[in-house]
């Protein structure tokens, strides 16, 4: 015996059918990112863009961190507006570590008003810091979060550090107590080498080029250093993006830290749930959330 469906419950049925709806797609990290509102982004200062070309084509944008290593910083904006770095190159290129540029064992005098032996910079009170929380615990530091569009560490003496991420830009030195002067500068292109944090100071980081560096050929020599008298790539020019006319300088922009896409953002990095994740971690590490740099819009 066919069994007997009432015509009112059918009806019922069939309506309640019709306003059933698929749950809403999870966005990945790099989704909510383009989805950022123009208002979430904020500018880089041309004056904080290091523009450096290399032979053979191809450009190296760095951000600056004046807030972060002001006498360092100083230092690299008059290199870079004088004729210090001529011919200088990519000389040590190390796997997993280190892409590092200068004129190395060239010896030439400073340009006026560059500071030989600058304070160290490797850290700064966190007095006054607004940080936005990671939210994830971190192996190197009591605390982690945000500032300024920075990753930075808080540790119990009261003080924070900008944090070796990929793509973060430091000042070669010597042995301790040598601090570096700005005239040899390396950029992080392996795993995130978080040992050197408050022992080298953090000038700023590769905003755009990162894999003109990374793709580099190794050195084959200790610590990655080429053989004398080899390069892994001369360097046309070092100048700041200010220096250029603004119709040709390179622009950029920051997701900022305090909008709700940035928060987003990092609560889908440590909780991914899309196609492709089957368990979400539940945490991330400081450097797995690189802060979204695009170029500025026309």
């Amino acid at each position: 015996m066919r069994a007997f469906i009432p015509l009112t419950l059918l009806a019922t049925m069939a309506s309640a059918q019709t306003t059933i709806t698929p749950a809403a797609k999870k966005m990945t990290p790099n989704e909510i990112v383009a989805a950022a509102p123009a208002s979430a982004w904020k500018p880089i200062p041309a004056k904080d863009l290091l523009v450096m070309t290399l032979a053979g084509g191809g450009k190296v944008v760095i951000q600056l961190a004046p807030d972060f290593a002001p006498v360092h910083v100083a230092n690299i904006r008059r290199l870079a507006m004088s004729t210090y770095w001529r011919g200088s190159s990519v000389y040590r290129v190390q796997d997993n570590y280190v892409a590092q540029w200068g004129i190395n064992e060239v010896k030439r005098a400073l340009p006026a008003g560059v500071i030989e032996r600058p304070p160290h910079e490797y850290w700064k009170s966190a007095a006054g810091l607004r940080v936005t929380p990671l939210g994830s615990p971190d192996p190197y530091a009591q605390s982690v979060g945000f500032a300024g569009g920075w990753p930075v560490a808080l540790y119990a003496d009261g003080n924070a550090s900008l944090t070796h991420c990929y793509g973060t830009v430091g000042v070669g030195r010597e042995l301790h107590p040598d601090t570096g002067s700005g005239v040899e500068l390396y950029a992080a292109i392996g795993h995130a080498p978080r040992q050197l944090d408050r022992n080298i100071a953090i000038v700023g980081r590769v905003v755009s080029g990162i894999d003109l560096l990374a793709s580099l050929p190794r050195g084959t020599e200790t610590m990655g250093f080429y053989k004398a008298g080899a390069v892994a790539r001369p360097i046309i020019s070092v100048t700041l993006a200010s220096a250029i006319p603004a119709a040709r300088r390179p622009a950029f922009e920051y997701l900022d830290e305090t909008s709700p896409a940035f928060a987003a953002y990092v609560h889908r990095r440590q909780n991914r749930d899309d196609d492709f994740y089957r368990l979400a971690a539940g945490g991330v590490d400081l450097c797995n959330v690189q802060v979204p740099v695009r170029p500025k819009p026309a």
